[in-house]
């Protein structure tokens, strides 16, 4: 019996060797071309978008005395400089539409969307006297695509849009107590996440709204955003509402795409799990054949194991070029198959199917899919563990593990 425990041992350690260089091979297959893959997706869909919420500066104009010195002589001159003193807008009325549209590349999945952005600007002069406003709206990226771009200042279109440096500059009469409204909308393309930003710093908002349509469920919100006023669920997605009267946050506005599960990530999670799926796998086996006095030679164990190997190594070159969940399908199919066709010859087919093909149901097929279920994998196989723990106890309970040790178990 101590012989036989050794040479299981010695298996189970050659075994995870050879998974734990599948799982490093797979990370580095995966997120080496990471960096490349994902700029040749930004290059085609644009990097995560960051709409700043434009600026707003009161123009005054002062007229100074200028000295120079010409030919020895002094020369005063009246020189007329312009401030700009930053205003807040009277109100924001926005409109977003995101639609989700996943690319794969590689083994990673990227999150991309296109966004269609509509918002209208007030800008108030509640002084008596005529006044002017410099109105500067920033492009969400500077390397992004906006088609459809069009920029009205109180209803007529903005022919000549002359952008610099990312940027839009006009400038704005309003009467004495007159008002204007600034209308930007556009259809650009983005990936991972969207943001409407108020300001790098505390920033004072006033009549606030910004209504945003998705047309996914799984709807999430990054660190230092706002969670929505509200929301309504709509046959596509969600409507959600941002709504303020007079605000003062330095936090912002942001949705996260939602992400498919990885098939790298996932493959290399899983791989790296299996030494746990073969070790209570065999010690199940071990318990059973003590019990049923069936004789399973150590070679025995090193063929299953090769079978349990051969799902990881399959599903990690599968999960490349077909959809994750037929990959684990297929190497699913592959290695029961393998392990039962092998062990009906070596225990029998009753044996092979409900003893060992039960097993590895259990400890590699769906301890493996488990890695699906995100937030829930750890207990789902505590959950197992245990009850694994408790059936094994009440079975051995009567067994004599002193004749077992002693050579008993040996034949």
């Amino acid at each position: 019996m101590f012989k036989r425990i050794v040479a299981m041992t010695f298996i189970f350690i050659c075994t995870t060797i050879a998974w734990m260089i599948l799982g490093t091979i797979t990370n580095v297959r995966t997120y080496q071309f990471d960096g490349k893959l994902k700029k040749a997706v930004g290059q085609l869909w644009g990097t995560a978008q960051q709409q700043q919420a434009p600026l707003l500066f009161q123009q005054v104009k002062r007229e100074v005395t200028a000295t120079t010195t010409k030919e020895g002589k002094v020369i005063e001159e009246k020189v007329v400089m312009t401030d700009n003193y930053p205003a807040i807008l009277g109100g924001s009325s926005i409109n977003v539409k995101i639609k989700l549209d996943q690319r794969k590349k590689g083994l990673l999945w990227y999150s991309v969307y296109k966004v269609a952005f509509d918002g209208k600007y007030l800008i108030k002069n509640p002084s008596a006297e005529e006044a002017y406003y410099l109105f500067e709206y920033t492009f969400p990226a500077s390397d992004g695509v906006y088609d459809n771009f069009t920029m009205k200042i109180g209803g007529v279109p903005v022919e000549d849009l002359k952008p610099a440096a990312g940027k839009i500059s006009e400038l704005i009469r309003l009467d004495p107590g007159g008002e204007k409204s600034v209308e930007i909308a556009y259809q650009s393309q983005g990936m991972d996440e969207w943001w409407y930003n108020f300001g790098k710093d505390v920033s004072q908002t006033k009549n606030f709204s910004l209504v945003m349509e998705t047309d996914f469920k799984k709807i999430d919100f990054p660190e230092n955003s706002i969670s929505p006023v509200s929301k309504r669920e709509t046959p596509q997605g969600w409507a959600l509402e941002w709504s303020y009267t007079n605000l003062l946050s330095g936090i912002q506005i942001g949705m996260k795409m939602p992400q498919k599960i990885n098939p790298g990530p996932f493959v290399s999670k899983v791989t790296y799990f299996a030494p746990v799926s073969l070790f209570l796998f065999m010690f199940l086996m071990f318990i059973i054949t003590a019990v049923k006095k069936v004789n399973i030679h150590p070679m025995n164990y090193f063929f299953i194991a090769c079978a349990f190997f051969s799902f990881h190594l399959l599903m990690a070159y599968l999960a490349d070029l077909v959809n994750l969940t037929l990959a684990f399908v297929i190497s699913s199919a592959v290695s029961i198959f393998l392990v039962i066709s092998y062990m009906r010859i070596v225990a029998g087919v009753r044996f092979a199917l409900v003893e060992t093909g039960i097993s590895q149901l259990v400890y590699l097929i769906l301890f493996s899919y488990a890695f699906f279920l995100e937030g829930y994998t750890g207990l789902a196989i505590t959950i197992a563990c245990v009850i694994t723990l408790f059936i094994v106890m009440q079975v051995t309970a009567k067994i004599d593990w002193e004749k077992q040790f002693s050579g008993g178990g040996d034949r």
